[in-house]
């Protein structure tokens, strides 16, 4: 059984940062990935009997593969009020695994029941800027996932349309791999690849256009989809949020240059600072994050959220 919420998870005892998932009456702890903890109805709960789950978004942050010990306030909250924001102005593209945020109090702002889903063991990733690890792939063969793409492109270039850019969902800890297309097919047959395709592409387009008019650049994303118990095809985990999207500040790019993004760069510009004394390569964990990166962090969620839903996160 696949269930619709982090692509990569794990057992109970795994929680990051030394913490425990919270007790939520009515429903039992059965997995967590990086950011997500991820909960089943019990039987003799107000959900159950019902075939959903309770996704919680925590405070957790991830970084170059690590779950790092320092949280974000109010991460989960973002992550889980925007995703919800996107899935209604998407509904008419594909539906959504949400089926209420009328949670128990103790995961209240930061918690979904969710259809649970059989999930495709594919990341669909839309580009329509170059940059990241599509970048360092067009560097080597002007293509990015068997998608030939011209001469003379760049950091930040925007692209002369939109590309499916899939990757293969790997275990925690380990880097999704890009592919093909046609390895896609071979992963999943020709028709769901097709439709993981065309609507992911469908997907991004229509968030562009959404984030465009707010004055923001979607330069990729990542979108996870399954199907339900009637086969039918369904978009699960979070959506075009910070965690799973590169948002750029429209008046800020430039083709050529790194553009400034609404999500965890300061973090990743830290650890690799000489400031944190982390080797990335050596094997160590990181280590904790200072007051000043996690305030700002917390700052740039909290604004992608305000800037693209047009009013700030109420955090009561």
């Amino acid at each position: 059984m696949t269930q619709s919420a982090s692509s990569a998870s794990v057992g109970p005892s795994a929680s990051a940062a030394g913490s425990r998932p919270p007790a939520v009456p009515g429903w039992v702890h059965r997995s967590s990935g990086k950011v997500r903890d991820v909960y089943a109805p019990t039987s003799d709960g107000p959900w159950g009997g019902q075939d959903v789950l309770l996704v919680v978004a925590s405070d957790r942050i991830s970084a170059y593969d690590h779950i790092l010990a320092t949280p974000i306030p109010d991460k989960g909250k973002v992550l889980t009020a925007l995703s919800a924001w996107w899935f209604e102005r998407l509904a008419d593209v594909v539906p959504s695994h949400l089926v209420s945020l009328d949670v128990p109090a103790q995961v209240a702002g930061r918690a979904m029941i969710c259809r649970r889903l059989e999930m495709y063991p594919v990341e669909c990733v839309a580009r329509g800027y170059l940059t990241g690890s599509g970048l360092v792939e067009y560097r080597q063969g002007r293509s990015v996932c068997g998608v030939a793409l011209p001469e003379g492109l760049t950091e930040a270039s925007r692209l002369p349309e939109p590309i499916f850019t899939p990757a293969a969902k790997a275990e925690l800890g380990e880097h999704d791999e890009n592919v093909t297309f046609e390895r896609v097919i071979q992963m999943v047959g020709e028709g769901p690849a097709t439709a993981l395709r065309e609507t992911t592409l469908a997907l991004y387009s229509r968030a562009a256009e959404i984030a465009r008019d707010r004055g923001i650049i979607l330069a990729d994303t990542k979108f996870e989809l399954g199907t339900d118990a009637d086969g039918e095809l369904i978009l699960g985990d979070e959506v075009l949020t910070p965690d799973s999207s590169r948002f750029w500040p429209a008046d800020a790019w430039e083709p050529g240059r790194v553009t400034p993004s609404f999500d965890k760069q300061y973090v990743r510009d830290w650890l690799t600072s000489p400031a944190s004394g982390w080797d990335r390569d050596g094997g160590q964990e990181p280590p904790a994050l200072p007051d000043d990166v996690v305030e700002r962090t917390r700052a740039r969620y909290l604004e992608a959220y305000e800037r693209l839903t047009g009013h700030p996160l109420e955090l009561s």
